[in-house]
Formats: structure tokens, C-alpha cells, sequence
């Protein structure tokens, strides 16, 4: 991806200002927002490749931009904020945050983990679709869904259940283990078991309200298999 476009929604002047600096000279092309009503315009209205978002903002959190974003594009959002705990850091990856930087930053990893995203977001957009019994992962349409009786049934996945899935579905019935998921598959610095079977067990609630329930799968002392193995 030649020159992508990062929209950066942050309301303190100097971050802003430092943030817009180092992408541009990285080769970034830059859009900044003060205000999440602005930033949300500039989304609708630019499409960029990229969204950096301030959790505290004025009138609207970050929370509440990114559910509105996500309602309107899949765009990789890569989450800035003062806030450290975990659970605050689980609640933009459930609401589908592509990665979380914690303030203060250097400014030279966050660019390093936008290009990461980056990367991930270009590699799903190149891929076939891929077909595990039931199950059809469209990389291009960054779409999931579930062929029954009743009709293909869409999932609404997050970014980060949505490379999950297409991670095991390249190899479909092979057992992975939980470290090579949370390397592959979880954004840098949330390598966490348990932020992993977060993430899985919404996958596997979603994958058995569409009729493949038995699909997703544990394997005892290894960690999940995608595909029906046959005996």
C-alpha cells in the first residue's frame, strides 16, 4: 500500500501535532480531527486506510466512535489513551479495535504497529475465499458466513475473530496451539490467554447461533481446532 491515508481523531494539540509529524515523515498521508464529529465526517468522507483513535475525547468518547465506525466500514482502528488497566483495553478489542497503544507512546511504535495493521488488512484483501465444511471466509468482502437449510447466515465478527477464523482456516482440523493464535492473530501487546479465549468464545457463540456448532472446537493440553475431524 503506496502512501495510505491515517485519519488521526485526537483532541490535544501537541500528541496530534507529534503524531501527524512522524507519519507524514514516514510516507504516511495525514487527516486530523479535534472532535470526534469532525472525525467521523472526515471518515465518511476520505475512506483512509488507517484510523488513530484518542479514547478521551470531548462530548463522545473513543468507545462510542469506534462502535459508529465499525457500524459503517471495517477500517483498522488503532486505539490511543492515557487508560492502562485491561479491561479498558478489552473493551475497544471487543468492540473491535485492531491493536491499543497506552499513553505515553513513543511516537516511532506506534507508526511501527500501524504499518503491522496495516500489513494484516492488505494480506486478508488479497486472499481467496477460503471453505471449511459449512463455513465461507471472503477475505475480499471481509465477510464470514455459515450455508445451511435455511440459507447462508452471516457472522458479524470483529477484526481481530475475523483473522482468527481465517488464521485456522487455512488448515482446517489442524490443532493450533494458544501461543501461535495470540502471536498471529491478537494485536502486539495483548498477548494474553485470556484475551484469546475471549475472543474465541464469542466465535464459537456466533458460529452455533448460525448452525455450526460443533465446529470450533478445544483440544485438551494444545489449545483449537477449526474443521470436523472424522473418526
Amino acid at each position: 500500500m503506496q502512501n495510505p491515508l491515517v485519519l488521526i481523531i485526537e483532541d490535544d494539540p501537541e500528541i496530534q501535532g507529534i503524531l501527524d509529524a512522524y507519519f507524514q515523515r514516514d510516507g504516511f498521508r495525514t487527516v486530523t480531527a479535534s472532535n470526534p464529529q469532525i472525525g467521523l465526517s472526515h471518515h465518511q468522507r476520505l475512506k483512509p486506510d488507517l484510523v488513530v483513535l484518542d479514547v478521551k475525547l470531548p462530548g463522545m468518547d473513543g468507545y462510542e466512535v469506534l462502535a459508529t465506525l465499525r457500524r459503517e466500514a471495517e477500517t483498522p482502528v488503532l486505539m490511543v489513551t492515557a487508560l492502562s488497566e485491561d479491561l479498558d483495553k478489552l473493551q475497544g478489542l471487543r468492540l473491535g479495535a485492531d491493536d491499543y497503544v497506552t499513553k505515553p507512546f513513543n511516537p516511532l511504535e506506534v507508526i511501527a504497529r500501524a504499518r503491522t495493521i496495516l500489513r494484516r488488512s492488505a494480506g486478508s484483501r488479497q486472499s481467496p475465499v477460503l471453505r471449511v465444511g459449512p463455513l465461507v471466509i471472503d477475505t475480499d468482502a471481509h465477510q464470514a458466513l455459515v450455508e445451511g437449510a435455511a440459507g447462508p447466515q452471516p457472522l458479524a465478527l470483529t477484526p481481530t475473530e475475523f483473522r482468527i477464523l481465517y488464521h485456522m482456516g487455512r488448515t482446517p482440523t489442524r490443532a493450533f496451539r494458544r501461543s501461535e493464535l495470540i502471536d498471529a492473530c491478537l494485536p502486539e501487546g495483548e498477548a494474553l490467554d485470556r484475551t484469546l479465549d475471549s475472543h474465541i468464545s464469542n466465535l464459537r457463540r456466533k458460529l452455533v447461533a448460525a448452525g455450526a456448532a460443533d465446529l470450533l472446537t478445544s483440544v485438551r493440553g494444545i489449545g483449537y481446532r477449526l474443521g470436523r475431524t472424522h473418526a
